[in-house]
């Protein structure tokens, strides 16, 4: 397939889902898209959904084939199993594609996505948002490493560039066959607009006012699911009055004990929009997410930009950010080392503030939505055209 350098590039992004469905992988995919469009790109999206359609949202085409999504709302596994016209949609849309974005390995969308790029010769670019995450049930691991080993190995041989967040996730790509020279550091945008600092003192008042919260005290706050990988359970445990924990997102149940028997010292604001979202970053005085098997997940992003001090887990993804570990603070998963740290920072407001200052002048140097997608059309341009692609060449 050949693309005429004249005309705006056609991009086929696939993702297992896009919102209104909650979730990272959508999330970025989303806003790929509308940026890409934004810098004159055609881009269509193959996901799935309740039922089967194609709508036009913010310029975006987005197709959507009818999926049975039982292993989510049963196991909380986000695993979407289509139906069977999707192999025929993803060949269509491959066939009229430049290059073809697959996000993730791990789904039947991007499984098949990468038999209709192969099937029409169009060429490959992916993004690896993962390794093996740690799950509870064996039966979910053993089926993780066999599809990496099978789907995710002809996924990231084939990718003329394969993207990943952290270098934990680069060298599982690299283990699974892609090839070095194209496996490319690209963090997630974020909008840095929408995620600012507070302007003031009244500001940060007024946010507190409409959202609920006490005027009085140091607010951490918590953004994400409230699963054991992200780590709810063990900020709920270190709990203490030198500060007191907000939370945001789902389900309620997983906090009904915990708000009932120190409504003190936690607070609740249910799902929210990202408007709503942003909001309370600024309402609040510290971010924590004691997570795992991430990385850098896109709500530490948020909350940088946003200019609050961050606490986060001292994974070994973080380290090709090169963060400065004094101004985000990159902790043990323990409940006490988490309590030890957050009234250290709640303590002092001046270190809060350094924090602060440091996060969001390295979320607007880094994090650029508009940045992210000038390098992702360089990688089309270079898959489409592989015998000038600088990744080729090393």
């Amino acid at each position: 397939m050949s693309h005429d350098d004249a005309g705006p590039l056609k991009v086929l992004m696939v993702s297992h889902y896009y919102p209104p469905h909650l979730g990272g992988i959508e999330n970025v995919a989303h806003a790929e898209a509308r940026h890409l469009t934004a810098a004159g790109m055609q881009v269509t999206v193959l996901t799935s959904g309740e039922r089967s359609g194609v709508t036009v949202e913010d310029g975006v085409r987005v197709v959507r084939v009818r999926a049975w999504n039982g292993l989510e709302r049963k196991a909380g596994v986000p695993f979407p199993i289509p139906g069977p016209k999707l192999l025929r949609r993803a060949v269509h849309w491959a066939r009229w594609a430049d290059v073809v974005h697959i996000h993730d390995a791990f789904y039947l969308t991007s499984w098949a996505a990468l038999t209709a790029a192969k099937l029409t010769h169009t060429p490959i670019v992916a993004t690896q948002h993962v390794a093996l995450v740690h799950h509870d049930s064996a039966a979910v691991g053993l089926v993780q490493k066999a599809v990496y080993a099978t789907a995710g190995r002809l996924l990231m041989r084939g990718a003329r560039s394969v993207f990943t967040m952290n270098s934990d996730v680069a060298a599982f790509a690299r283990g699974l066959g892609a090839r070095p020279e194209r496996v490319r550091h690209l963090p997630n945008g974020v909008d840095t607009t929408l995620f600012r600092p507070i302007r003031d003192a009244a500001e940060q008042a007024a946010e507190r006012e409409r959202l609920g919260l006490p005027q009085a005290g140091v607010l951490v706050l918590f953004v994400g699911r409230f699963v054991p990988k992200k780590g709810f359970d063990l900020l709920l445990a270190a709990a203490d009055p030198g500060y007191r924990l907000v939370f945001a997102g789902g389900p309620a149940e997983a906090l009904s004990g915990a708000l009932s028997g120190a409504a003190e010292s936690v607070l609740y604001l249910g799902s929210l929009a990202p408007a709503e979202v942003a909001a309370v970053y600024r309402a609040c005085d510290v971010f924590a997410l004691p997570s795992t098997s991430e990385g850098f997940p896109l709500t530490v992003q948020e909350a940088m930009s946003s200019g609050i001090a961050v606490l986060t887990t001292d994974d070994t993804g973080y380290a090709a950010y090169g963060l400065d570990r004094d101004r985000v603070s990159l902790v043990n998963r323990d409940t006490e080392t988490l309590r030890v740290r957050l009234r250290e920072i709640a303590a002092d407001s001046e270190l809060r503030r350094q924090m602060g200052k440091y996060a969001r002048e390295y979320a607007v140097e880094r994090f650029a939505w508009p940045d992210h997608a000038s390098l992702l059309i360089e990688a089309y341009r270079a898959a489409i055209h592989p015998k000038t692609s600088s990744a080729d060449r090393g």
